[in-house]
Parts: structure tokens; C-alpha cells; sequence
């Protein structure tokens, strides 16, 4: 055998090896030396992590109906928390104005500035706030009606705000308050043009579609469909393109869409309505710009709920807890963790619907319209006490619902 024979012999094994290498899943995870003890290593965390999970939890309300909503008691003291010391000054209310719209409550009324960002939006606010007016003591509000918080943690002083945000992450100290799509102005789409809107008559349809869908019946699929707000998607809507028996994933068209490349190179998909939604067993959820609106249509489908990154949040996230009413994934998780975890919950079905029953109940019991009233009353009752200053009429705002002009 000449040398020449055996060079070549040598490159054709080197190259396979490389081959091999690069096709090959990295095997590393604790220690793991092959694919099948990752994974055996993987299957393992999620079961413990599903028994400890359930086994520690406490229901936040002793009272299944929860009428005082003490399930966000936690979440309000949180979020006021950094005032507590301070109160709030005329001057700090003043300063916080160019973050939102200035509202103000006065004599059991409602008063806001002339031009609102988002009217629909705006709307959406005001629908609770007029109602709990009889309710309410006198305050000045700033309500941010963006997507994006306003006050960040690392900003020097704390006499920096208040200001009103439905969603912010750990770095921001906005305080939440539940977002004006629990009665207009969500997000237009095809299906709905003038935004979701009116949580009550949606949560309605679909607690009336799940028991028509019952959990066998349901497409063992991973199931998505969603505009590209953020690139965290796209691992999975490529998943779905090379293994669409695993997961049915698309991106549709929003507003900013110009062309294919917008949905990763692939014509935008027609919108699904959240009712159809409820026939697959596994609902994947992202955040957008900011929260998802999304969640908790999803919870009430009675799927399995898999909420991938959990850095922001909505006034009642924190009472939503990982492995016992969703499955939580971190931030733009891998093609391959997505497999992994589909193919556990396939193998492990009766945890998969006990997850996904929890997570529906909670929403259905502490959710509900009686719960974004109350949340709104006790946060404004418990923040206006915070007023250092007499609140006072100012004639530049124009009153709400009333149908006149304040003259005060």
C-alpha cells in the first residue's frame, strides 16, 4: 500500500469524523457523554422539577372565589414599595407628566389632558376607572398608555415618578396596573381590527370552545402563530418548517411587514383565532415589544401553556407559578430543547393536562372582570394615600364621561 493510498485514506476518515461531529447534537449538559443520557439527564430535571414545583405550592387565596383579590395583595405592596418612605410631591407628579397622560380624580370624577397617544387605549383605561369612581379618593395620575416602561431602576433618584405601565421587567420600578386591552384598544389585526377588546365576552367564547375540546381530542402538536415583534420566535417557526409533525409554527403580517423577509422568507400565514387555538394541546407563548396580550387567552384553551422568557411580566404573572400552571423556557431557547420538551410532554401526558388544568383554573377563578375592578380599586385606594400634597381642580383637563369641560 503506497503512502499516497494511505493519505487518502486518513482525509476520508478525518472528514467523516467532522461530519459526523457537526451533525451530531453536543452531548454536554452535566457531565452527559451521549444524546441518550442528556436526555435521560433532562427528562429527569423536568420531573423533579414538576414535583417540587407542585409539592411547595400554596394557593394564594384560601377563598376559591377570592373577592377581595388578596391574590395580588403581594404584587400592589411590591410595586408601591419604593415610594412608602417618600410619599408622593406635587413636584414629582409634575416631572413624571412627560412619561404618560395626566389623569386626575377629583370629586368623584375623572378629569385627563386634552390629547391622548393612544385613544383606544385610553378608552380601555378609563372604562374601569369610571366605574370605581364613587370609590375613589382625590389623586393625580400619570398612566403610561406605550408599549415600553418608563422608569429605570438605575436612574439615581427615587423621586423619579410615579408613573402607571401594564408590563415591565425586574430593571424598571413603573407600577402595573391591568393593561386597557382587558376592554379595548388590544392589538388590530385581520381578525379583529378594532383591537381583541372586552376580556369578559372573549374569555366567555373560549371557556365555552374548551368544553368542546377535550383534552384527548386535542392535536398532540406545538402550536404557534404570531407576527415577528421579536426574533426570540424564530428557532421555533424554523423548527416547524423541518419538523411539522412535531410543531405547527408561522409567522403572520403585522403593520411593519414589507416583504418576505419580514417572516423569515416565507409568505405570512393567514391569523388564527384564539378559539381555534384550543386544539392543540401545546400553546407556545412569547413576549413581544413588551408582555404577550396573548397569555391569557392561551390559559383559558386548557393546553398546555409553555411561556418562553419570563422578564416581563403583567400585574398577575407573579401569581402564575412555573410547573404548576405553565411550563416556563428561558430566552430564545434552542431548536433542540424545543424537541426535547415536546417529546417529554408526549411521554408524560397526564402531567402535561394536569399543568395545563391548573393554569386554565387559575385564570378562570382569578381573572375574571370582578378581579381587574378590584385590582384597580385596591392599588389607586392603597397609592393615593401616598399624596403628601391636597390634590386640587385644574382647568386644562377636560372631564371624562361626563360629557363637559371641567370648570373647577
Amino acid at each position: 500500500m503506497n503512502n499516497n493510498f494511505v493519505l487518502l485514506l486518513l482525509t476520508i476518515l478525518i472528514i467523516n469524523s467532522s461530519l459526523a461531529k457537526e451533525s451530531t447534537p453536543q452531548c454536554n449538559e452535566d457531565g452527559a457523554t451521549t444524546c441518550l443520557e442528556l436526555n435521560t439527564n433532562l427528562n429527569d430535571k423536568i420531573t423533579r422539577s414538576i414535583k417540587i414545583a407542585v409539592d411547595s405550592y400554596e394557593a394564594c387565596s384560601k377563598d376559591a372565589n377570592d373577592v377581595n383579590c388578596t391574590c395580588y395583595a403581594a404584587g400592589i405592596k411590591r410595586d408601591l414599595a419604593p415610594y412608602k418612605s417618600i410619599g408622593f410631591s406635587r413636584q414629582m407628579l409634575e416631572d413624571a407628566a412627560k412619561y404618560g397622560t395626566r389623569y386626575k380624580i377629583y370629586g368623584q370624577k375623572l378629569f385627563r389632558e386634552e390629547n391622548c397617544f393612544f385613544p383606544a387605549r385610553c378608552q380601555g383605561i378609563e372604562h374601569f376607572l369610571l366605574e370605581l369612581l364613587p370609590q375613589l379618593p382625590n389623586m393625580d395620575l400619570v398612566i403610561n398608555t406605550r408599549d415600553y416602561p418608563q422608569l429605570h431602576s438605575s436612574w439615581s433618584s427615587s423621586r423619579i415618578g410615579p408613573v402607571f405601565s401594564f408590563s415591565k421587567t425586574s430593571e424598571y420600578r413603573d407600577i402595573m396596573y391591568p393593561a386597557w386591552t382587558f376592554w379595548a384598544g388590544g392589538p388590530a389585526t385581520k381578525l379583529h381590527p378594532t383591537g381583541i377588546g372586552r376580556w369578559d365576552l372573549m374569555s366567555g367564547k373560549l371557556k365555552e370552545v374548551t368544553t368542546k375540546i377535550p383534552w384527548q381530542e386535542k392535536e398532540q402538536l406545538g402550536f404557534f402563530r404570531g407576527s415577528r415583534t421579536s426574533d426570540e420566535r424564530d428557532s421555533l417557526i424554523l423548527l416547524s418548517r423541518q419538523q411539522p409533525q412535531l410543531v405547527e409554527a408561522q409567522y403572520t403580517k403585522n403593520q411593519a411587514w414589507k416583504s418576505p423577509k419580514d417572516t423569515l422568507d416565507a409568505p405570512p400565514a393567514e391569523e388564527v383565532s384564539f378559539e381555534n387555538h384550543c386544539k392543540y394541546k401545546y400553546l407556545f407563548n412569547f413576549r413581544g415589544v413588551a408582555a404577550s396580550f396573548r397569555l391569557k387567552h392561551l390559559f383559558l384553551c386548557n393546553s398546555l401553556v409553555i411561556h418562553v422568557g419570563e422578564e416581563w411580566q403583567e400585574f398577575f404573572y407573579h401569581q402564575l407559578k412555573p410547573w404548576v400552571h405553565y411550563v416556563p423556557l428561558h430566552s430564545y431557547p434552542s431548536q433542540a430543547e424545543y424537541v426535547q420538551l415536546l417529546d417529554y410532554f408526549k411521554n408524560h401526558d397526564v402531567l402535561a393536562q394536569q399543568i395545563a388544568q391548573r393554569g386554565h383554573d387559575f385564570i378562570g377563578q382569578h381573572l375574571r372582570f370582578q378581579d381587574i375592578k378590584c385590582y384597580w380599586r385596591k392599588l389607586l385606594k392603597r397609592y393615593a394615600k401616598l399624596f403628601k400634597y391636597e390634590i386640587k381642580p385644574d382647568p386644562s383637563l377636560k372631564r371624562i364621561g361626563g360629557g363637559i369641560r371641567n370648570e373647577l
